[in-house]
C-alpha cells in the first residue's frame, strides 16, 4: 500500500513546521542525489572517450606493413575493428552526456516548480504564525478579563449580602462588575475573532500543504523514476557497447578463420623464389689443373708434342750435316727409330725452361739426356 506524504508529516501542534521541512530536506537530498549521477555519468562519458581515443590511435600506429597473404588481412582487420570499436566508445559518450543534460534540465523544471511551492507555502506559513500569535494573546486577554469579570460579580454579590453597606458601596461594586463584564466580552468578540481568522487561514494553508504535499511526493516519484529510467538506459548502452565490441572481434575471428598456414607460404614462395634448383657442389681441384691465369682446363687427350732441342746420340748414327738446334719430337724419331706414343690426360705446361733443364742433373759422371729425364718426369 502506498503511503502519502500529506499524511504522515504534519507538526505536533499548530505552530510546529517539522513535517513541512522533513519533506523539504527529501527534496534537497534528492538535488545532491541528481547531481551526484549526473557527476558520474559525466566522469564515465569522458572515460570512454578517453578509451576511444586511446583505441583509435593504438589502431592508427599499429604498423604490420611487413605481413603479407592472409594473415596481413586478418591484422588489418583487426586493426580497422579497433578503430571502430574507438569510434563506438566515442559515440557511447556522446549519448552519455546526452543523458547528463537530461538530468540537469529535469533538475531545473523540478527545481524552478519546487520553489514556486515554496513560495506559496511561505505566503501562507508567515500570516498563519501571526494570526496564532494574535489568537493566544487574545485568548490570555479574554481570559483574563473574564477573571476580572467574574471577581467583580462575585464582588457585587457580597456588597448586597451586608446590610451595613452604603448605597453609594453597592453602586460602585455594581459599576466595575458591569465594565469588567464589558471589557470581557470585548476581549471575547476579539478573541472569537482571531480564532475565525485563524482558522480561515489555517484551511487555506492546511488546503495548500495538502496541495505541496502531493506535488511534492509527485516530483520525488518523479525524480526516483527518471533516475532510476537514466541509470537503467546507462546499463543498456555499456551492454550494447559490450555486444558491438564482441560484434567487431567476431568479424576479426571470422577473418582470422580464412587464416591458412599453406596459402600465404605459398603466396610468399610464388612472390619471393629464387631458383627450384641447389647450386652444384663444390669439387676437389688438383693444383696441375688450374692455369697460370687461374681458370681450370678440362682434361682433354692429345698426343705429346713437346719441342726439346736435339741431342746427339753417343752412337753416331745421326747424319753429320745434322744440326744440334734441330728439333726432336718424343712422337717420332728419325732415321728408323722405333716410334713410341704417348698419351696425358692433361696439358702440361713446365715451370721450368725445357733448356736449361737439359744440364741439370748428371748420373754416373755423365749428362742426361733431356729426353730420359722428360720420361722420368712423365712417370
Amino acid at each position: 500500500m502506498a503511503l502519502h506524504f500529506c499524511d504522515a508529516f504534519w507538526g505536533a501542534d499548530f505552530a510546529d513546521q517539522s513535517g513541512y521541512e522533513a519533506i523539504l530536506q527529501r527534496l534537497q537530498d534528492g538535488r545532491h542525489m541528481c547531481k551526484d549521477v549526473e557527476d558520474l555519468l559525466k566522469m564515465r562519458a569522458m572515460a570512454e572517450e578517453k578509451h576511444g581515443r586511446e583505441l583509435v590511435a593504438i589502431a592508427r600506429k599499429a604498423e604490420g606493413q611487413t605481413e603479407i597473404g592472409t594473415l596481413k588481412a586478418s591484422f588489418d582487420k583487426m586493426k580497422a575493428e579497433i578503430e571502430k570499436t574507438g569510434n563506438l566508445h566515442i559515440q557511447l559518450s556522446e549519448r552519455i552526456r546526452e543523458e547528463v543534460k537530461k538530468i540537469e534540465s529535469f533538475r531545473e523544471h523540478q527545481r524552478e516548480q519546487r520553489k514556486k511551492l515554496e513560495e506559496i507555502i511561505e505566503k501562507l506559513q508567515k500570516p498563519k504564525m501571526v494570526l496564532h500569535k494574535k489568537t493566544v494573546e487574545s485568548k490570555s486577554f479574554y481570559e483574563q478579563r473574564c477573571k476580572e469579570a467574574v471577581e467583580a460579580e462575585q464582588a457585587v454579590v457580597k456588597t448586597t449580602n451586608v446590610t451595613i453597606s452604603t448605597h453609594r458601596q453597592s453602586e460602585k461594586v455594581l459599576n466595575r462588575a458591569r465594565l469588567c463584564r464589558q471589557a470581557a466580552n470585548l476581549a471575547e468578540k476579539q478573541y472569537r475573532w482571531n480564532v475565525d481568522q485563524l482558522e480561515k487561514t489555517r484551511q487555506d494553508w492546511e488546503s495548500t500543504y495538502r496541495s505541496a504535499c502531493e506535488v511534492f511526493q509527485q516530483q520525488e516519484s518523479e525524480r526516483i523514476n527518471i533516475l532510476r529510467c537514466v541509470l537503467w538506459d546507462h546499463c543498456n548502452l555499456l551492454s550494447l557497447q559490450c555486444v558491438r565490441d564482441d560484434e567487431c572481434y567476431e568479424e576479426v575471428r571470422n577473418i582470422l578463420e580464412q587464416c591458412d598456414i599453406i596459402t600465404d607460404n605459398n603466396y610468399f614462395i610464388e612472390k619471393k623464389k629464387t631458383g627450384c634448383c641447389p647450386p652444384a657442389p663444390i669439387e676437389f681441384l688438383c693444383y696441375c689443373d688450374v692455369d697460370t691465369n687461374g681458370s681450370v682446363q678440362r682434361p682433354e687427350t692429345k698426343r705429346l708434342s713437346v719441342v726439346l732441342p736435339r741431342i746427339v746420340p753417343s752412337s753416331g748414327s745421326r747424319e753429320a750435316g745434322s744440326n744440334l738446334g734441330e728439333p726432336y719430337t718424343l712422337v717420332q724419331e728419325r732415321e728408323g727409330a722405333t716410334e713410341k706414343k704417348y698419351m696425358v690426360l692433361y696439358d702440361f705446361k713446365a715451370q721450368i725452361d725445357e733448356r736449361k733443364l737439359c744440364g741439370l742433373g748428371t748420373t754416373n759422371g755423365k749428362q742426361m739426356s733431356c729426353l730420359s729425364l722428360k720420361e722420368k718426369l712423365l712417370q
